[in-house]
């Protein structure tokens, strides 16, 4: 019991007040909040192509897929095919030569060489600092990495402990005001509230009556799609996550 009151009490200094109560996306509030935005263009593509964690770890691949398809599904040839959904045994109810999979980036497809494994990702340790250590899921640079290894532009912002406010709210703002470039977000759950560790999902609007910003949570089990307010976010990614604080980062397709 002491050590999580020790906890909670250097989380609350790292972040400064409670944060503000979030809004889910299917209440009224968040439907004005919606409705008045007009940095939103990356919304209605991610919503297109969003797709939830199935597994308590996968945040991080899932927020991947979730883009890569944003970026490139219905523009490029030869996405890569995830097999895993048909067993082997079924497919032979099959026609002859009939491939039943299309091409599309899944959380299941998108770790790759030259990218942190599966068997890692789910807690196979590593060397981090000389010393092996279990590293569930993926850190931010990690994360770009995932993204880099296919090919996409990744720039990579980690919110440092004296870092101003404003400037990151302004070009979080200016992204998703834009078409084709995307941004994902690693944050610590508890700063904002909510129950949970680190984790990443898809940023979608930015509302500046409110200043808020609307959360596509990949993880629906946990929480849902919620609008949070600019300086709560900031200081949930202003956390510490293994070697460095969180941050976010800005994606596009060369």
């Amino acid at each position: 019991m002491r050590f999580w009151i020790v906890s909670a009490f250097a989380l609350l200094l790292s972040t400064g007040a409670a944060a503000a109560p979030l809004v889910e996306w299917t209440s009224e509030e968040s439907a004005a909040r919606f409705a008045s935005s007009a940095h939103k263009a990356d919304f209605f593509p991610l919503s297109n192509h969003f797709v939830s964690q199935d597994n308590r770890i996968y945040c991080g691949p899932a927020s991947s897929a979730i883009v890569l398809n944003a970026l490139r599904l219905g523009k490029r040839e030869g996405l890569p095919q995830d097999r895993r959904p048909i067993a082997a045994e079924d497919m032979a109810w099959l026609p002859d030569g009939f491939d039943p999979f299309l091409g599309k980036y899944t959380p299941n497809n998108v770790l790759t060489a030259g990218t942190k494994s599966v068997a890692e990702v789910l807690g196979k340790p590593i060397e981090i600092e000389g010393e092996l250590k279990k590293d569930f899921g993926l850190q931010l640079h990690q994360l770009a990495q995932v993204l880099r290894a296919h090919g996409l532009t990744v720039t990579v912002r980690v919110v440092d402990d004296g870092a101003a406010a404003a400037p990151l709210v302004e070009e979080l703002a200016r992204n998703l005001a834009a078409r084709d470039d995307y941004v994902l977000v690693n944050y610590a759950r508890k700063a904002l509230g909510q129950t949970g560790g680190g984790h990443i999902s898809p940023l979608a609007a930015y509302d500046r009556a409110s200043d808020s910003f609307l959360i596509m949570d990949v993880n629906p089990n946990r929480a849902p799609w919620v609008w949070v307010g600019a300086a709560d976010l900031i200081a949930a990614m202003r956390t510490f996550d293994t070697v460095e604080n969180r941050g976010y980062l800005l994606i596009s397709d060369p």
